[in-house]
């Protein structure tokens, strides 16, 4: 082989090498930082991290931090799991929300292998009967992400939120381009389903960046209550920890 050829063929097995890696996950440590608005007024910021996995162990987190006048709403929600092939083991879940208006802590411990959830919600202790597929509503959204990596129709999923088991379901409306400040984005479009349409939630999220949201909106009685856009996002593959900074409360969105 000359070594014209050679190089060719090496050339392409480096940019092929580096393309496969840098492709990423629902589950390659990454940041995503996102600006939260009530109808066009700016609340403040919301971001979620996900950190280098501590062998199978996953920590996800999301912090808030959003006011309007004298209003103000800051939470902190993590989430510690397992991967078992593409199947997501909730572990623990924690909920902290501080802010105008009375505040509120809300714990979580799954215990499978014993077959109950420990749960507590403001002051009010609950055990629950831990029976087929549960996920936490923070981790939820990564095994959403992952159920459309391996192009799945359906979406269902029970949820420990509040002390209670919850079902939620979601549907695909189709393909949608989707302009926003931070780029331009070919996205999937969702929908909450809901028994009345009293209240609608759409999110899009992005197929290039491993179905990362790129924007949510919310409606009470057709009119928009929350529009929260992508700010900003960083895949690590070789991140080791992602650092924690003060953010400025944002609501979190429950389906």
């Amino acid at each position: 082989m000359s070594i014209g050829k050679r190089l060719v063929l090496a050339t392409s097995i480096v940019l092929f090498s580096f393309s496969v890696a840098a492709t990423p996950t629902p589950l390659t440590p990454h940041t995503a930082e996102y600006q939260v608005n009530y109808g066009s007024i700016e609340l403040g910021k919301a971001r979620y991290q996900l950190p280098q996995a501590e062998g199978n162990l996953y920590h996800y987190r999301f912090d808030s931090d959003v006011s309007l006048l004298v209003l103000s709403d800051r939470r902190n929600i993590r989430s510690d799991f397992t991967l078992d092939g593409g199947q997501l083991t909730p572990m623990r879940y924690t909920h902290n929300r501080k802010g105008t208006g009375p505040s509120f802590q809300e714990q979580a411990a799954f215990a499978k292998g014993q077959g109950v959830v420990h749960s507590r919600y403001k002051d009010e202790r609950s055990k629950l009967e831990y029976t087929d597929i549960l996920y936490d509503p923070l981790m939820a959204q990564l095994q959403f992400r992952l159920d459309m990596v391996e192009g799945k129709k359906a979406f269902h999923y029970a949820m420990v939120k509040e002390g209670e088991v919850d079902e939620y379901d979601f549907k695909v409306i189709g393909k949608e381009r989707m302009n926003i400040d931070s780029g331009s984005y070919e996205t999937i479009k969702i929908e909450v389903v809901r028994d009345s349409s009293k209240r609608q939630t759409f999110f899009w999220m992005a197929p290039d960046l491993a179905y990362l949201p790129v924007r949510l909106t919310h409606f009470e009685k057709g009119s928009k209550q929350l529009d929260i856009k992508l700010l900003n996002y960083h895949f690590s593959p070789t991140q080791q920890t992602v650092k924690h900074e003060e953010l400025k409360p944002a609501v979190n969105i429950q389906p």
